[in-house]
């Protein structure tokens, strides 16, 4: 079992880490870098940071009885050495991509993480925006595998703080581009601004934690393009700087859809469980089809069929 004293490690660097955001703004407000700031998003983004880490605390035995139970029934006995932990990162980001894209492909999951895109500014602060009902969703028991395979809890539990914290330095416009080889393996601020804008191009795609191989492997990945800069937020902005409302619109929003009359049963699950914008009678647009709008007017930015393939395995037949 790791010493606790590299979870602690942890939880300093991550607090230390969010002395950057003042510092980010500072630079800003004197031109120095590239960010934009307005105070109402920033303090709702500390605002819907403090009920996720509420929420967290109150909900995580869903998340750890789950794991701890995988891991008493383990398969293997796994120590702990820097080669065990090597193996358990890149598999906590494997995990992390589909726990991602499942997010981003199902309304009930989205529901969530939507709080996270909600932002139409794209800055460090960005990153405290931050679900309050992850633990509820039930999507974060795929981290159950490790523990069960036998990787220890406390070794799953800091590949996962480490991926997390990683990605804490990628929310920023004031790093345009890293060196080529590091673009290619690694999550960066040009891969993750795509990820967070509403270009019909640019939706969901670039799930990755940390190593883009898995978007380009399962064919998610788009590269950001100097033509094309990202427009921050979700396809229909929410208009508001209240915390309540930013972390639980969306459920708000399926629950309006579930009590419309003259549904079938199906039709109803497609609105739980179906990708976002989807809908009975073709009034609104799922992101597939904002994007094949987009590509049979531009052609030329049209995207890799590959991605949309893997999706509607993930889809609720209409």
């Amino acid at each position: 079992m790791p010493d606790p004293i590299y979870l602690k490690i942890a939880l300093v660097v991550q607090l230390l880490i969010l002395l950057l955001i003042p510092l980010e703004a500072a630079l800003a407000a004197r031109g120095k870098i590239k960010a934009e700031y307005d105070l109402r998003d920033t303090l709702a983004n500390i605002g819907v940071s403090v009920g996720s880490i509420f929420f967290w605390g109150l909900l995580s035995w869903l998340y750890f009885g789950g794991v701890l139970y995988a891991y008493h029934h383990r398969l293997y006995d796994i120590p702990f050495t820097a080669w065990s932990f090597a193996i358990a990162f890149v598999l906590e980001d494997c995990r992390y991509y589909w726990f991602h894209r499942i997010s981003h492909r199902s309304r009930w999951f989205w529901a969530s993480h939507v709080v996270h895109h909600s932002s139409q500014h794209y800055n460090l602060s960005t990153n405290l925006r931050q679900s309050w009902t992850s633990q509820f969703s039930g999507l974060t028991l795929l981290g159950i595998p490790l523990a069960f395979i036998g990787f220890n809890p406390a070794l799953v539990a800091l590949a996962f703080t480490i991926n997390l914290i990683y990605q804490f330095w990628i929310h920023t416009e004031s790093v345009d581009r890293m060196p080529r080889w590091f673009e290619w393996l690694l999550n960066t601020p040009s891969h993750h601004r795509v990820h967070h804008a509403s270009n019909p191009r640019y939706l969901d795609a670039n799930y990755t934690g940390v190593f883009m191989i898995w978007d380009r492997i399962f064919g998610s990945f788009v590269a950001e393009r100097a033509d094309e800069p990202p427009r921050y937020g979700i396809v229909k902005n929410l208009g508001t700087f209240n915390p309540v409302r930013i972390a639980l619109h969306e459920y708000y929003a399926i629950a309006r859809d579930l009590l419309r009359r003259d549904l079938t049963l199906w039709q109803r699950l497609g609105y739980l469980f179906g990708p976002p914008g989807w809908s009975h009678d073709g009034s609104r647009a799922t992101t597939a089809e904002l994007r094949a709008a987009e590509a049979a007017s531009a052609p030329a930015y049209a995207r890799s069929p590959a991605s949309d393939l893997a999706d509607s395995a993930l889809s609720v037949a209409e």
